[in-house]
């Protein structure tokens, strides 16, 4: 089973004094018109001036991110000093700062050296605190760190990397400095999470896994965990869930996890598409790249990592996690194009499609979300092809039935890198979902796809605050970097902590008044 200790990674934050120190590889930044930012002016004059002398020489490219490693800089303690382009100054902005830390990343975690110091969280950056930037090179870094595991892969570069880690900052050390460290490793570790258990093959990450998975955590954080059997899912009236699993010989699971330190407030439920193989049932995917099927639970994934990270950080808030697993198979039990299925909440649908199978394992999870009379709900599905075409990997597609609920999260997103884009709910593209033979149908054609798709959610989800986020072009690389990315685990965890923030504001003021 995927492992759920933390990090290996030892992250502290020193004061600008550490630069002294001696380390394995220390790691400074440079802007391309030759300007150092404060860290990296203290390494130019302890080098008496010969740090600026070799950047002269031209072998750092101008862009965020390219990178020069130097050896026994004179005047400096460190074996190695590991120049990060900045870019111009007038262009560093969110993006760059990633980049350049990203590239960081990349050579600390494949170097010689075990111990490194990181001076880059400390540079400027226009509309963002000293806070944002530590939390943000913490994750980055950390995350930096990740290689997939679990079946035995070993990592490619024959160096462990640096484990011990310094981010420097120019001002004091202060609780809120520490904490901003905790949260970045906290959201790497539930990346991490979500990568590894994207990155499983099917034939290891089947439902039944994601459960112990869920258990695994619930007992190392200590919160509850259900996990509903077949006949127990059928007892409920699932029979949308059901009917995707029921041509694969892995049993279908239900899976619920209760995180409550939120006292009486209620619950933000986070509700993630758990199909751990989806060869399109009967309605067969093509061949060529259906091995990368297996990241059909992504979903699923990110809300076991948004629940790691939650947990690990002991967040002041309630929260439910469910997760439909079922694993989408042409068996001879199968459902077939023209069937109708009978859903938790009583509407009856038409399968034109059972490659479109994720929208019904989720209406039934969304039905079964309403008891928690939550604050609110967002699912989170690797549903469409054509929110790939829409927006490529770049961008989540978002979709909500409230305002206020899209803005944080557009926000959340923003803060984070982990970006989201809202697109329509209209009600005139439910007519598209309309059948002969049933309230309505899985498929709305080809025109608007991720939309109808949203839409077929939306009918499930009359009586809370809602939001769909469609990663179908998010979740993985394809190519030489094949693999899960993580995402939106930073969107979640961001949108939680700043929801835990916020009752812990309101509660504040409360006693006080």
């Amino acid at each position: 089973m995927v492992g759920t200790n933390s990090s290996p990674l030892q992250f502290t934050v020193e004061t600008s004094s550490a630069l002294k120190e001696r380390t394995g590889i220390l790691v400074i930044g440079a802007f391309a018109d030759g300007t150092l930012p404060v860290l990296s002016q203290k390494v130019e004059e302890a080098s008496k001036g010969h740090l600026t002398a070799v950047l002269k020489r031209g072998d750092l490219e101008a862009k965020a991110g390219s990178s020069l490693l130097l050896h026994d800089l004179p005047g400096i303690q460190s074996e190695r000093v590991l120049v990060i382009g900045l870019g111009m100054p007038d262009q560093f902005g969110d993006k760059a700062f990633r980049d350049a830390l990203g590239s960081a990343a990349k050579t600390l975690h494949t170097s010689a050296a075990s111990e490194g110091i990181v001076a880059l969280a400390d540079v400027d950056l226009p509309g963002r605190s000293d806070l944002w930037r530590l939390q943000e090179a913490t994750r980055l870094v950390a995350d930096g760190a990740y290689h997939f595991g679990s079946s035995g892969a070993k990592p490619r570069s024959g160096n462990r990397g640096a484990r011990n880690l310094k981010l420097l900052i120019s001002g004091k050390l202060t609780d809120a400095t520490r904490k901003a460290v905790e949260r970045g490793q906290a959201m790497a570790e539930g990346m991490a999470l979500a990568k590894e258990l994207g990155n499983l093959p099917g034939n290891i990450c089947t439902p039944s896994y994601l459960a112990e998975t869920a258990r695994a955590l619930g007992e190392e954080f200590d919160f509850d965990v259900e996990v509903l059997e077949s006949g127990e899912m059928k007892d409920l009236g699932m029979r949308a869930a059901l009917a995707v699993g029921q041509g694969s010989a892995q049993p279908s699971k239900f899976i619920a996890m209760h995180y409550k330190r939120g006292g009486k407030a209620q619950p933000f439920v986070l509700v993630g598409k758990g199909v751990t193989f989806d060869s399109g049932g009967i309605s067969l995917k093509p061949g060529e790249k259906m091995d990368e099927m297996k990241f059909d639970m992504c979903g699923a994934a990110s809300v076991l990592g948004a629940m790691k990270t939650a947990a690990r950080l002991e967040l002041p808030i309630n929260l439910v996690a469910l997760i439909p697993a079922v694993e989408n198979m042409p068996g001879s039990n199968a459902i077939r194009p023209g069937d109708v299925i009978t859903s938790m909440s009583g509407q009856t649908i038409e399968v034109l499609n059972t490659d479109a199978e994720g929208r019904l394992t989720l209406a039934d999870a969304l039905t079964y979300a309403e008891r928690f009379e939550p604050a609110c709900v967002i699912d989170i599905a690797t549903l469409t092809g054509a929110c790939v075409i829409a927006l490529g990997s770049v961008t989540t597609g978002l979709f909500a039935n409230d305002d206020e609920l899209a803005d944080q999260l557009l926000e959340s997103g923003n803060d984070t890198g982990d970006r989201a884009w809202r697109l329509p709910l209209f009600e005139e593209y439910q007519d598209m979902l309309k059948s002969n033979f049933a309230d309505m149908s899985n498929l709305g054609g080809r025109p608007a796809g991720a939309i109808t798709a949203a839409c077929f959610l939306k009918r499930f989800v009359n009586n809370y605050k809602w939001a769909h986020l469609d990663i179908a072009g998010t979740n993985a690389l394809t190519g030489d970097n094949k693999g899960a990315t993580g995402r939106p685990v930073p969107l979640l965890t961001e949108f939680l902590i700043a929801r835990a923030e916020n009752r812990a504001s309101q509660t504040t003021n409360a006693r006080a008044a």
